[in-house]
C-alpha cells in the first residue's frame, strides 16, 4: 500500500471519514432536542452541550482529514482570492472582538479559504491559550498576518515543533502545503502566504 508514512495517513484520512457517520447522527438528534422547548433545566443545558461538542469534534475531524489528505499527497487545494484582512477579522469572530484585537490594511493572497481561514483562527487561539494570554492582537498586511504577542511557550507550537495543539499543527502543514512560511521573530509570528 506505499511507504509507512503515507499508509498511516490513508488510514487517519479513512477513520476521519467514517467517524463522520456517527457524529452526524449525534449531532443531528442533539440539535432535534435543541429545539425542543419543554427540556426544562439542567437537561437542555445538557443537550447545549452535547450539540456544541458534537460540532466541535466535527471540526477536529475535518482538520485532521486534511491534515492526511495533505501528508498523502492528495489534496488539492481549491485557490481563490482572499483579503488577509478577513482572515485576521475571522479570528476575532470565532474568539471575540475582546480577545482579538484586529488591524493592518489586508492584501489579496490565493489560498484554500476556508481551510486557510481555519488555519489563522486556530494559530491565534493557541497564541492566546498556551501563552496564558487573554488578548492577542493579529495584523495583516499585504500577504503577512502577524500575531503577537507571542510567548515563549506558545511560540514553539505556532511553528508545529512543540505538537500540543492539532489546530496549530494543522495549520503549518496547510501554510507550507500552500507554499507560504510560518517564522517566528521576537514576541510575534508572522504567517505568509502565497499571493
Amino acid at each position: 500500500m506505499g511507504d509507512d508514512d503515507t499508509t498511516f495517513a490513508r488510514l487517519v484520512s479513512l477513520a476521519a471519514h467514517d467517524l463522520r457517520t456517527p457524529l452526524a447522527t449525534v449531532h443531528g438528534f442533539a440539535q432535534t432536542l435543541v429545539r425542543m422547548d419543554d427540556l426544562g433545566q439542567p437537561t437542555q443545558k445538557y443537550v447545549d452541550m452535547i450539540a456544541a461538542a458534537a460540532l466541535q469534534l466535527g471540526e477536529l475531524l475535518d482538520e485532521l482529514g486534511l491534515a492526511a489528505r495533505i501528508r498523502s499527497g492528495r489534496y488539492e487545494p481549491n485557490l481563490q482570492p482572499v483579503d488577509t484582512l478577513d482572515l485576521a477579522r475571522g479570528a476575532a469572530e470565532n474568539l471575540g472582538p475582546d480577545r482579538v484585537h484586529v488591524g493592518g490594511a489586508g492584501g489579496t493572497v490565493h489560498v484554500d479559504v476556508e481551510a486557510t481561514r481555519r488555519a489563522v483562527s486556530a494559530l491565534v487561539q493557541a497564541a492566546l491559550r498556551h501563552g496564558g494570554l487573554d488578548e492577542v492582537t493579529c495584523d495583516a498586511d499585504g500577504s503577512h498576518v502577524v500575531i503577537r504577542p507571542v510567548t515563549a511557550s506558545s511560540g514553539p507550537v505556532l511553528l508545529g515543533e512543540d505538537l500540543r495543539d492539532l489546530g496549530a499543527a494543522v495549520a503549518t502543514v496547510l501554510v507550507d502545503a500552500l507554499g507560504g512560511s510560518i517564522t517566528l521573530d521576537g514576541g510575534a509570528v508572522t504567517v505568509r502566504l502565497p499571493q
